[in-house]
C-alpha cells in the first residue's frame, strides 16, 4: 500500500512539474513604453495571434524600463523589450539576444545597427504644439521661433518636459545644443524657466496640459498630439521652427538566454512582421521601413528633422544633465 501511494505521488510530482514547465515555456514577458492606446492594440493582437500563450504585456516609463533592464540583466523576468530608446537600448546591448537571423531587409539601412541586437521600433519628433484658439482669444500672437517663447506674453502659458526625466525634454536641449552651441543653449533655457507653467514629468505632460486648457504652447510629441486631434477633435496645431524638429529612434529586441525558446521566437518574429508595422500604419508613421507611407489624418508630412549628434551618447548625456537646474 505504502509502495503504490509513493508511485502515485511520484507520478503526480512529475506531472506537476512537468505541467509548471509547460506553463513557463508559454509564458512571455514584454517590456514596454509605449502610450496606452498602442499598448491596448499591441495586447489585442497578440491576444488574437497567440490565445494559447500565456503573454504579459507590461508598460514601464522609458527610465524605469531601461533601469530594470540594466539592474537585472539576464536575469530579468522580461523576455522581449519593446520600444526602448536606442541610447538606452546602446547601453545594455551586452544583455540583448543577437538578431542576425531575423530579416531586416524591409528596415531602413541605416536604422539596423551593425551588431544586430535590436531593430528599430518607431521614429519620433517633437513639435512645438499650440493651441491657437486659446491664443488668439488671449489677444495673443502666434509664436514664430524659439526665442518668440521668450516674449512676457507667454508667461505661465508654456509646458515643457524636464529632460532629467523624460527623453522628450532631452531631445529638445540636444537639438538646441546642436543648432546654438551648448552654452547658448543652457542659456535659452534659464530664460525660458521664467515663461514655464510646469516642467512635466513625461513626454506625454505637455500635450495634456494643452488638452486641459492649462496651458497654450508645448514642447511636445508629434505623435501625441495628432492623437489627441484625431481621436478626441482638440484644436491643437503642430509647429516646427527653423532648427528643426528634434527626434529620437526606439527599438525592439529580445533578453539574451531567451532567444531560442519556441514562445519567444514566434512572439518576436510577429512583432516585427505584424506588430510594428500595424503601429506605423495606425499610429507613428515617422519612417523606420524603407517606402514606408504615411496616411494618418493630420501627421505631418516631410518633417524637418533636427540634427541630433550625441543624443545616444550615454556620457554626454550624464554630464548635460548634471548642468540642468529644473
Amino acid at each position: 500500500m505504502k509502495k503504490t501511494i509513493g508511485w502515485v505521488l511520484t507520478v503526480l510530482l512529475v506531472f506537476g512539474l512537468v505541467s509548471c514547465k509547460k506553463e513557463d515555456n508559454n509564458a512571455v514577458v514584454i517590456f514596454t513604453s509605449t502610450e496606452d492606446f498602442r499598448t491596448e492594440h499591441i495586447q489585442e493582437l497578440l491576444k488574437q495571434q497567440f490565445p494559447r500563450y500565456d503573454i504579459t504585456v507590461q508598460v514601464l516609463s522609458t527610465g524605469n524600463h531601461a533601469a530594470k533592464i540594466k539592474a537585472e540583466g539576464q536575469d530579468t523576468e522580461a523576455d522581449i523589450t519593446l520600444n526602448l530608446e536606442t541610447g538606452h537600448l546602446e547601453s545594455v546591448k551586452d544583455v540583448l539576444a543577437d538578431l542576425s537571423s531575423y530579416d531586416t531587409s524591409e528596415f531602413l539601412d541605416e536604422l539596423v545597427p551593425a551588431h544586430h541586437k535590436y531593430l528599430p521600433w518607431d521614429k519620433s519628433s517633437g513639435a512645438i504644439v499650440i493651441n491657437r484658439e486659446q491664443l488668439t482669444g488671449m489677444g495673443l500672437p502666434i509664436p514664430a521661433s524659439y526665442e518668440d517663447l521668450l516674449k512676457s506674453e507667454y508667461k505661465g502659458l508654456i509646458s515643457m518636459p524636464n529632460p532629467k526625466s523624460s527623453g522628450t525634454g532631452y531631445m529638445f536641449l540636444v537639438s538646441l545644443i546642436n543648432a546654438w552651441g551648448e552654452d547658448n543653449a543652457f542659456a535659452y533655457f534659464d530664460s525660458l524657466s521664467e515663461n514655464i507653467l510646469q516642467f512635466t514629468t513625461s513626454g506625454s505632460g505637455p500635450v495634456n496640459a494643452l488638452i486641459q486648457g492649462e496651458a497654450a504652447i508645448g514642447l511636445g510629441m508629434t505623435l501625441t498630439t495628432t492623437q489627441a486631434i484625431n481621436s478626441r477633435g482638440v484644436p491643437l496645431e503642430i509647429l516646427f521652427f527653423s532648427e528643426g524638429a528634434p527626434n529620437i529612434t526606439t527599438g525592439m529586441g529580445i533578453i539574451k538566454g531567451k532567444e531560442n525558446r519556441p514562445a519567444v521566437k514566434e512572439v518576436f518574429q510577429f512583432t516585427i512582421t505584424k506588430l510594428v508595422k500595424d503601429d506605423k500604419e495606425l499610429y507613428s508613421p515617422e519612417a523606420i521601413f524603407k517606402n514606408q507611407p504615411n496616411n494618418i489624418p493630420n501627421y505631418p508630412k516631410n518633417i524637418p528633422y533636427a540634427d541630433m549628434t550625441g543624443v545616444y551618447d550615454t556620457v554626454l548625456k550624464d554630464r548635460l544633465l548634471a548642468k540642468w537646474k529644473y
